[in-house]
């Protein structure tokens, strides 16, 4: 040690005067040495500050983790323990001190608890009896000094700040001591010995230049390998009274000692593995983030990220010291490592962080134009009121400023903004400072995010698509910062769909409703269960089944329901209708959300407006709502527009077949639809095509119901309206104003079949298998086929039974298939689309396909 003192004595080269220096050859005269030889010894040695927080000494698993893990550590290097009290001790420090003064006697009660507790830890974690026996003896000391503080206060009913801060500083100092008795080796350091402060605006700040002296002077005379110190705590640099750094202080108390002292790292030792991209309670897909800048770590702190106390950052950056934040219970994790180096260069946003109890208050009016020094008397009357304001946003024409805090200090600030501009107030020149409650503080951080056009763009776009207006934002010159508010009940969808547009997620997440489970909503829930995993890996989404329902029962589950088992939960679940299912998916507010209608229920298709006008996208292989009248379709595609959602439904003609939108390809590329001609019920079509000798009519109907094939009641296909609400929704795609009635309808089944009931129906069907016969054996003589056929043509509408013959494109169309022949601008011989037409697994792959084009991929 001595030959290592000499060569950083011979580096430096400064003459003063040092303790260490005792070898008679030095050069120096007098034995002196040069000035922060001392320190020159220390820094060639490896050193490490660890700081365990209140998880990490308020259990028995979590400081026999603590005891490991630092035990561990020495073995290669010295070590310095900053500790915070037993978990939640402060807050119940501070709740028995109320109560005493408040004369309530049951503190005593809740100060024996707080005995008990430390009592039974030493218990469990000091084995060794002669240890033992001290270290309660130690403790015991101090809580008696507490216990007699305590009695005090109960019999003058009043505390001062000076008291206050003696009754807070017993967590840190009892803690210290059971930790330092439990880790073997180690020594204790009282910090109110060189952690020094000064009271300014009613407050403790850190007494910088004394504080670093004492750290130097007192450390080194201690060479020991585990040093412990309690976090937390201080004293005033001129009156030796106890004070302290504000809660969460024990952070800082390790990084003024690690920035004192030149560690090579400082280590937050926590109950989480370091900074997650978002809060993980709102968020499930949040994960760790493996490295952050100073600066970026600094932002989330400052906006609600609660893994490290703010103040703590800046004495390590300030001497380059890097910040390690760890889990207590999971050590052997990476963590998240905080530097001069923003890491990762691809991802432009690193996390999410928010405050959730914002209040914003807004100083207005026509006579601050122009006027200097309005914002200088607004800070300073703030400040003087000892209120923090963490969010600021100003108009360019200077008549408005607005300013985020905390609710506790909302109508505080009030009162003395209405104090401070009374006359203004009085003149009319400016208006009564209120506050906007009920808001939340949102920021997105990123060094990434400086020169990167868009990102506002981006922002505020993902944000609307979801419904989530910004009440008011802000962004400095620095660009690393983007802060809004918004509605606090907003607060949980707009971290998930930021955290999901921004690419922090692993995957892009789709949250579906599903309406209707019978043959194409069953179908349908299989082939999304089925496809999970490979759009997951091959496509980055995760399709999220949130909520199932059918005619009387409905099942939520914001984190996604099991599709494995939907059938028995659905059947378990209470009965509910239409009315609770929207109350029900509008209250769960959740992001990125699509309500998919597999039903053919016009209760359902009435819900859809207040889907979309709450950005809830949606799906439907239901014709109601398109084929209704026009202004209720009209309504629909408007408030899509104008929530820039979607409303799709393609499944309501052609089943999977893509119909729709090749039709809207066309016209949004300047084509215009002249003409169609379509078979548009693959049940008919099914129909006509099976009806022979052997099969009559009444069988083909039967057939085409049994192969699902028709809709539940037949006579929906059969008396054409099916086939009508068809034609007028590709109408109205093509551009035309129709509605149903204006439709011609030429039926093949008399009117009278369709009265009464369904049972009544399937007895007088076969009435019609011998009329039927006698037209298809003429038929057949005549190389002829029967297809019903809708047409548009000049704005106007047809449906009719039809006889086509070879050469006709109907002529072949076998099976349920249907087809539709498009006549347009450009293409004088019709574009043809053919395929299936009907069917549950060919309907539900064509909703499918539309939820894929909501996911757009």
């Amino acid at each position: 040690m001595r030959k290592v003192h000499i060569f950083a004595l011979i580096f430096t080269g400064l003459e003063t005067e040092c303790a260490l220096c005792t070898v008679d050859s030095f050069p120096w005269k007098g034995n002196k040495c040069p000035q922060g030889v001392l320190f020159s010894l220390l820094n060639l040695r490896k050193m490490k500050v660890m700081k365990f927080g209140g998880t990490s000494v308020g259990s028995v698993n979590s400081i026999l983790n603590l005891k490991s893990i630092v035990e561990n550590a020495a073995k290669t290097e010295p070590i310095i323990v900053v500790v915070s009290a037993l978990g939640g001790v402060t807050d119940k420090l501070i709740k028995i001190s109320k109560m005493a003064v408040a004369g309530d006697e049951a503190f005593n009660e809740e100060f024996q608890e707080l005995v008990a507790r430390h009592h039974d830890l030493i218990y469990a974690v000091i084995t060794e009896e002669q240890k033992r026996n001290a270290l309660l003896q130690e403790v015991d000391t101090l809580l008696n000094q507490l216990q007699n503080i305590y009695l005090g206060l109960s019999l003058i009913n009043n505390t001062t700040p000076k008291t206050e801060a003696t009754v807070v500083s017993y967590g840190e100092r009892l803690s210290s001591r059971i930790v330092t008795a439990l880790i073997d080796g180690a020594v204790r350091f009282n910090s109110r010995k060189y952690i020094k402060t000064e009271t300014k605006h009613h407050k403790y700040i850190l007494a910088d230049e004394a504080t670093d002296k004492l750290i130097q002077e007192y450390f080194s005379e201690h060479h020991d390998q585990i040093t412990v110190a309690p976090g937390f705590i201080s004293s005033d640099k001129d009156s030796g009274e106890t004070t302290n750094l504000g809660r969460g202080g024990s952070d800082y108390t390790a990084a003024i000692l690690a920035a004192a002292l030149k560690a090579n790292m400082l280590q937050i030792w926590t109950d989480v593995d370091g900074f997650m991209t978002a809060d993980p309670r709102v968020i499930n897909t949040a994960y760790t983030i493996d490295r952050l800048s100073y600066v970026e770590a600094t932002e989330l702190c400052n906006f609600g990220a609660k893994v490290v106390y703010p103040p703590t950052i800046y004495p390590v950056f300030k001497a380059n010291i890097p910040i390690k934040v760890l889990n207590t219970y999971n050590p052997e994790g990476a963590g998240t490592i905080i530097s001069a180096e923003c890491g990762d260069k691809e991802r432009i946003i690193k996390g999410i962080s928010s405050i959730s109890d914002t209040d914003l208050l807004t100083v207005q009016g026509l006579g601050m134009v122009g006027v200097v020094g309005v914002n200088q008397r607004i800070f300073s009357a703030l400040a003087n009121a000892d209120v923090s304001v963490f969010f600021v946003a100003q108009a360019s024409s200077e008549n408005s400023t607005s300013l985020g805090l905390r609710h506790i200090d909302a109508q505080k600030a009030c009162d003395v903004l209405n104090e401070e501009f009374k006359k203004e107030i009085a003149m009319g020149l400016m208006e009564a400072v209120t506050a906007q409650s009920e808001l939340s503080t949102v920021a997105i951080v990123g060094e990434n995010m400086r020169h990167t056009p868009g990102i506002i763009g981006k922002l505020f776009q993902t944000l609307g698509r979801n419904g989530i207006n910004v009440v008011a934002c802000a962004q400095g010159a620095q660009e690393t910062n983007i802060s809004f508010v918004v509605k606090a009940e907003q607060l949980r969808k707009t971290l998930n769909v930021i955290h999901d547009s921004f690419f922090l997620s692993e995957y892009k997440v789709l949250n579906l409703f599903i309406c209707g489970i019978g043959t194409v909503g069953g179908s349908l829930i299989e082939q999304i269960a089925s496809q999970q995993e490979t759009l997951k890996k091959e496509h980055g989404l995760m399709l999220n089944v949130v909520g199932i329902a059918n005619s009387r029962h409905a099942i939520f589950d914001r984190d996604g329901l099991d599709l494995a088992n939907y059938q028995e939960a659905l059947a378990a679940s209470k009965e509910s209708n239409i009315s609770k299912l929207r109350d029900e998916i509008i209250d769960m507010n959740i992001f990125n959300s699509v309500f998919v209608d597999c039903t053919a229920n016009g209760e359902v298709a009435s819900i859809y407006a207040d889907m979309l006008s709450h950005n809830i996208s949606v799906v439907a292989a239901n014709k109601i709502a398109a084929s209704s009248d026009y202004a209720t379709y009209s309504n629909l595609k408007h408030i899509a527009r104008q929530r820039n959602i979607k409303y799709l439904f393609e499944t309501n003609v052609g089943a999977g077949l893509p119909v729709i939108n090749t039709m809207n390809d066309l016209i949004n590329s300047g084509d215009k639809i002249l003409k169609i001609e379509a078979v548009l019920s693959g049940t008919l079509n099914f129909i006509f095509n099976v009806l022979s000798k052997e099969v009559p009519m009444s069988e083909a109907v039967r057939l085409a119901k049994e192969n699902g094939y028709s809709e539940p009641d037949p006579r929906i296909d059969l008396c054409g309206k099916d086939v009508i609400r068809k034609l007028v929704i590709l109408a109205r795609e093509a551009g035309y104003v129709i509605e149903q009635e204006e439709v011609e309808a030429n039926l093949f089944i008399p009117n009278e079949l369709f009265e009464g009931s369904l049972d009544n129906f399937w007895q007088r069907l076969p009435e019609l298998n011998e009329k039927f016969e006698e037209e298809r054996k003429q038929l057949e003589a005549d190389n002829m086929h029967w297809r019903f056929i809708a047409k548009l043509e000049n704005g106007k509408g047809s449906v009719s039974l039809c006889k086509v013959d070879e050469k006709h494109p109907f002529y072949n169309l076998e099976g349920s298939n249907n087809i539709i022949m498009l006549n347009t601008e450009r293409y004088k011989d019709p574009m043809i689309i053919k395929g299936y037409g009907a069917g549950a697994g060919v309907t539900a792959a064509g909703v499918f396909a539309d939820i894929m084009r909501i996911a757009n991929i």
